[in-house]
């Protein structure tokens, strides 16, 4: 079967690396426009309308706009934005986070691609609050490092610019100071949690690589270690995309998973201390992102998930 697909936004960070992953595919046919008309509504909405499958990698309001063109009831939409991804009437991207996502990615028309964040966030705290390890009121914080690729083309020229540096961009910088990182809602929305966890994020001078972590204290939650590794097993064995790893790491960087489109999961414990940290490596730009969706294309368009992925 063949297919036709437009990357709406492919010349941005993640539209590119959706298309180098596709590359050597004979399954997909390509639409694309003419930069002179990159951004005429009519040329878009003439793309969109034709494809069978579309990838939006674009800023929220343009994601919304793309979707406002579609005029037919068969072009399948995996949006990379945040604009979709707890709006009603649409899929939520992660397959392995619950039995009934695959099932749904394989007939869903819209497809909301996950956040970087939010999926490493996800896949150590959705199980265990749906096994009531971790209650769902509880309050819970999350930190969190990335590659600078995240952050987009500005981000990106800031920290290339190796010869004269803005000052503001050392090796390693928190931001979202204002405890409102627009990740959040999607985090609180898909784990289940009553309450927003206080979100860490930080980015270092690296180009991509992801780690998220979740600490908690034992004696707050509804079991032990035994039953947390327990509960992660249940749900990510099998996948190829998803592992638990074993505990024996004395240290993880944010390269753990860079140029992958793994998901590697690590639960640290000090039982005596009644102290555990979750957590999750992956690749901003892999699972985080264009891996993500191209997992989602492979399954909405019914092909085997791992075709293009680098695992």
């Amino acid at each position: 079967m063949t297919f036709k697909l437009f990357i709406d936004g492919a010349a941005g960070t993640t539209g590119i690396d959706i298309r180098d992953r596709m590359a050597g595919r004979n399954d997909v046919q390509f639409i694309t426009i003419e930069e002179s008309r990159r951004k005429d509504p009519q040329a878009r909405a003439d793309a969109l309308n034709s494809a069978d499958a579309v990838i939006l990698c674009l800023p929220d309001d343009a994601a919304r706009e793309a979707v406002a063109l579609i005029g037919n009831d068969t072009t399948k939409v995996i949006d990379a934005s945040t604009a979709h991804r707890t709006a009603a009437g649409w899929a939520y991207g992660f397959p392995e986070l619950d039995t009934g996502n695959r099932i749904a990615l394989e007939t869903a028309s819209r497809i909301s691609n996950p956040g970087c964040y939010p999926t490493g966030f996800l896949a150590l705290v959705r199980p265990l609050v749906r096994a009531g390890i971790i209650p769902a009121d509880l309050a819970i914080s999350t930190n969190a490092t990335s590659g600078y690729s995240g952050g987009g083309k500005a981000m990106i020229a800031s920290f290339e610019q190796f010869d004269a540096p803005d000052p503001t961009d050392t090796a390693f910088r928190i931001y979202a100071l204002g405890l409102a990182h627009k990740h959040v809602p999607e985090m609180k929305h898909h784990a289940g949690l009553s309450h927003p966890p206080i979100f860490m994020p930080a980015v270092a001078r690296r180009y991509s690589g992801m780690l998220v972590e979740v600490p908690l204290h034992l004696h707050l939650l509804n079991g032990g270690v035994a039953d947390i590794r327990a509960a992660l097993k249940e749900v990510y064995d099998g996948s190829k995309v998803v592992s638990i790893k074993n505990d024996d790491e004395t240290a993880l960087t944010i390269e753990q998973c860079t140029g992958t489109d793994r998901l590697e999961l690590f639960v640290f414990a000090n039982e005596a201390a009644g102290q555990v940290r979750l957590v999750a490596a992956l690749d901003n730009l892999g699972k985080g992102a264009g891996g993500a969706a191209v997992q989602n294309l492979n399954i909405a368009m019914g092909l085997d998930e791992t075709i293009g992925l680098r695992l």
